[in-house]
């Protein structure tokens, strides 16, 4: 697998809103009119500071159209948050995204992930203690991700618990935050200053 650090620094300069043209702004404004801004008066500075959108705001419609993805998979899922952010944990160590684990996993904590699953996820360890419904799911997103398909067998547990739109569900939050983990990487996108990396590199297999 790849590295655990970026190798520079950033690739895309933090944009302040005083800068944006037209289109990113209308971008952003969407952006803050939607559930991430949660009345926060600072939520502009903290959403370019990290994360994805200071980077998609570079292509301001593409930004916008995968915002609103993001946000139906972040607060409209039928899965549930903390099956959500499994996924979200399992999608963020498959690719070695550290922004997007360092973001997510006190998400996951908060929604009542059992931090031990947590903890072998960022290892690398297929967890020891998860529920049936974790597992359907660390299975469905592990099997996708490393085989680019699902079997039968998985595919049917998945249905049975979660139903037709829980599978395409799953199926979304795994696409959406591949595409997150990507610009990330790609971007080279720092955790907070002093903040340690918390995905160590995975061995090849």
């Amino acid at each position: 697998m790849s590295s655990s650090a970026p190798t520079s620094g950033p690739r895309f300069a933090v944009l302040k809103p005083e800068q944006l043209n037209a289109a990113q702004k209308k971008t952003l404004d969407s952006i803050l009119s939607g559930p991430r801004a949660a009345g926060d008066p600072g939520a502009a500075d903290r959403l370019l500071s990290g994360g994805p959108f200071n980077v998609w705001l570079r292509s301001p419609e593409l930004g916008d159209r995968l915002q609103q993805v993001g946000a139906f998979i972040r607060y409209d899922s039928s899965l549930g948050l903390r099956l959500n952010e499994l996924a979200i944990l399992i999608t963020a160590r498959f690719w070695t995204s550290q922004y997007e684990w360092y973001a997510h996993y006190p998400m996951a904590m908060r929604a009542g992930l059992a931090p031990q699953i947590a903890d072998e996820l960022a290892r690398g360890l297929r967890p020891t203690t998860m529920k049936e419904d974790e597992t359907a799911v660390y299975d469905f997103c592990m099997q996708l991700h490393r085989e680019k398909q699902v079997d039968d067998a998985t595919y049917g547990r998945a249905l049975a618990l979660f139903g037709e739109q829980g599978v395409v569900d799953l199926i979304g939050v795994c696409g959406y935050y591949t595409a997150v983990s990507m610009t990330l990487n790609v971007g080279r996108v720092p955790l907070p200053a002093g903040e340690p990396l918390p995905l160590a590199p995975l061995s090849a297999s």
